[in-house]
């Protein structure tokens, strides 16, 4: 409380006088020395107060800030020197509250981050910059700046700060520049790495981009911190701009290597949050090709992003059926990202227009990996398969192919054949599927036999059972109520049966 008081004194006293001046050490010094984190958020909220009121009464010099012993010329008169000084002194304040962005307590970044986000608003309403002429941009970027890179610590994980940071993104100019910033950040950190990944810097880059917002019409864009008077006139009220900056925001990001699992997280949202507001989507092609060589979910997730290129914007990519083929292992009935997988290659094989050998390829490679699968993974692919039947009439050849192989031995089908067109998936017969007709769970084996029936025209709907796991089919085969089993053909009339009526009426007490 002490403390406290002895900064409000010294507060009052700057601001009553310019006799004082010197005082503004007394504020700015806690922000440097090694204090407690309660004494530098009293002494950041009193250089908040102060700086806040020179700003609004513009006591700070206005326009290129002079080196501070350049000042003492007699060409300045008394009342810019003493501007220019009480400039730099907020410059130095500045300079604190940055380098408390990586203090230890969350409490101290906060009140800096706070303390910075205000300045920023300040300086948007009483700009430091000299209006030369009508149109000048006086958005404090550089402000911005130091906040943006106390918010990428190369060394810990800023998410927290970070998302106490996201409700200033509301502000489109304040969008438009953290764009801006991070990408001039990226290229700073990342040029010294040598293409060396680093993971708490990039998770904190990502954490910062990932939930911008982009508007979807110019129309919307109609809330700036900055207000200009002709703001239609200016490159930042256009959506073209503000598309272009977060396209190269985000492919100055992308082409650096990434930690594994961020590659994960960044194709989840690519094709709903990232695609559709760049400029030239087809720019994606480099990363997205690097991440299908990655090998695992991350490739199912590249071939996504590369689906939607094909698809919506034209991309020429002949391979692309080939490499999700290549993806048809025996891990795709085990791995965790199994209904992941299933959702995106129902949907990559969902067109009418695939050639016959394509399809047969994948539904000779899918049955034939069931033969190993457990009984939760069957109970999917036995209905995905036969909507790929439905969908595909040509395909049924498989199931309805008299004399065809009868098993493993007979089959020509190539199993480790890269190229689907070669496979000879047509020539063969789905032999595997009779062979789950046998399967030791009953719900495979009924499963399996819908194929020895004519298929209904309309498909089987499987996204429920996309993520059957095998504790929900253990508890549904516990929770099944047992019918009664007859255990005696002749019903029994007592404990001994005859014999028994024999006895009685021996020793009966008559």
């Amino acid at each position: 409380m002490a403390r406290e008081a002895a900064l409000a004194a010294c507060l009052e006293a700057v601001l009553g006088s310019r006799s004082s001046a010197n005082r503004v050490f007394e504020l700015l010094e806690p922000l440097v020395g090694q204090e407690e984190p309660e004494d530098i958020v009293s002494a950041a909220r009193s250089c908040s107060r102060l700086f806040g009121a020179l700003l609004e009464r513009r006591e700070l010099f206005v326009g290129p800030l002079p080196e501070q012993d350049a000042s003492l010329a007699e060409s300045y008169s008394a009342e810019d020197k003493y501007r220019i000084w009480m400039r730099h002194r907020y410059r130095d304040c500045v300079g604190c509250l940055g380098e408390l962005m990586r203090h230890d307590s969350f409490q101290v970044k906060e009140m800096a981050l706070c303390t910075l986000m205000k300045f920023v608003e300040l300086e948007a309403q009483y700009p430091l910059i000299k209006i030369e002429w009508k149109g000048t941009l006086t958005f404090p970027y550089d402000l911005l700046k130091v906040v943006v890179d106390g918010l990428l610590p190369t060394e810990e994980d800023a998410s927290l700060l970070i998302s106490r940071f996201q409700e200033y993104m509301e502000y489109d100019d304040v969008r438009y520049f953290v764009m801006k910033a991070v990408t001039a950040s990226i290229l700073q950190v990342m040029q010294k790495t040598k293409e060396r990944p680093l993971p708490f810097y990039q998770q904190n880059v990502f954490s910062l981009i990932s939930p911008i917002n982009m508007p979807n019409k110019e129309s919307e864009m109609v809330k700036f911190m900055v207000k200009q008077d002709n703001r239609e006139e200016l490159k930042l009220s256009k959506l073209q701009a503000h598309k272009q900056m977060f396209q190269k925001m985000w492919l100055t990001f992308l082409k650096h290597k990434l930690p594994t699992g961020l590659y994960k997280k960044v194709l989840v949202i690519l094709h709903d949050s990232v695609l559709p507001y760049m400029n030239e989507p087809t720019l994606m092609m480099d990363f997205l090709t690097v991440a299908y060589g990655i090998g695992g979910a991350i490739s199912l997730l590249a071939l996504n992003g590369l689906f939607i290129l094909i698809h919506q914007h034209n991309l020429e990519y002949p391979d692309f059926y080939k490499k999700l083929y290549s993806l048809l292992d025996p891990s795709i009935y085990h791995v965790k990202y199994r209904a992941r997988f299933f959702h995106l290659t129902d949907l990559f094989l969902s067109s009418s227009h695939l050639p016959a050998y394509l399809v047969a390829a994948f539904i000779k490679r899918l049955a034939r990996l069931a033969l190993t699968a457990p009984p939760e993974a069957l109970l999917m692919v036995i209905p995905f398969i036969c909507n790929l039947f439905r969908r595909h009439p040509a395909c049924r050849v498989l199931v309805h192919r008299p004399g065809g192989p009868a098993d493993m031995s007979e089959d020509p089908y190539v199993m480790d054949e890269e190229e689907p067109s070669k496979s000879r998936a047509l020539e063969s017969s789905l032999w595997e599927i009779q062979s789950l007709q046998s399967h030791y769970h009953p719900d495979v084996a009924k499963a399996a036999a819908v194929l020895n029936q004519s298929l209904s025209e309309m498909e089987d709907d499987i996204s429920g059972l996309l993520e059957l796991s095998n504790y929900e089919l253990f508890d549904k085969e516990v929770k099944k109520k047992a019918a009664d089993v007859p255990l005696e053909f002749e019903q029994v009339r007592g404990l001994f049966g005859k014999k028994n009526d024999i006895f009685a009426e021996h020793f009966s007490l008559d």
